[in-house]
């Protein structure tokens, strides 16, 4: 495994026993954290139950204060990707994002004011095969 940038990181800004907050670098907007836990784990579901409740700890304190402080909203995302090499834009390290956002910000002119066409209407056929896979 390549050295991992969260397991020894240079930007934290805050922590507690199980997980902490990094700047991201690079970042989308001002403001954009990643919420990791500190223990090298590279799938969610291969965290443990305190480790979990701590990273959640602080995203929900920071997704409150990215959005009053900072945006007037705040997206949050997990990405998990194995099929992309590990590189300065994906780390195999499990880690959240909290994004502050505005209307109509830089994210939403140079990528989302399309996204609508991405949307369907979901059909109960879908419904079905859905619940079938996860059940």
């Amino acid at each position: 495994m390549k050295e991992c940038p969260f397991c020894k990181p240079m930007k934290v800004l805050v922590e507690n026993e199980l997980a902490r907050v990094l700047a991201s670098d690079p970042r989308l907007t001002f403001g954009h954290l990643l919420v990791v836990p500190k223990r090298h784990v590279e799938q969610p579901w291969e965290m443990g139950d305190d480790e979990m409740l701590a990273v959640w700890t602080l995203m929900k304190k920071y997704q409150k204060v990215l959005t009053e402080r900072v945006g007037t909203g705040c997206d949050v995302r997990e990405n998990y990707r194995p099929f992309l090499t590990q590189g300065r834009l994906k780390v195999d390290h499990v880690h959240w994002h909290l994004i502050p956002r505005t209307d109509k910000d830089d994210i939403y002119m140079k990528s989302q004011i399309g996204e609508r066409g991405l949307f369907q209407d979901l059909q109960d056929e879908e419904l079905a095969k859905l619940r079938e896979v996860l059940l």
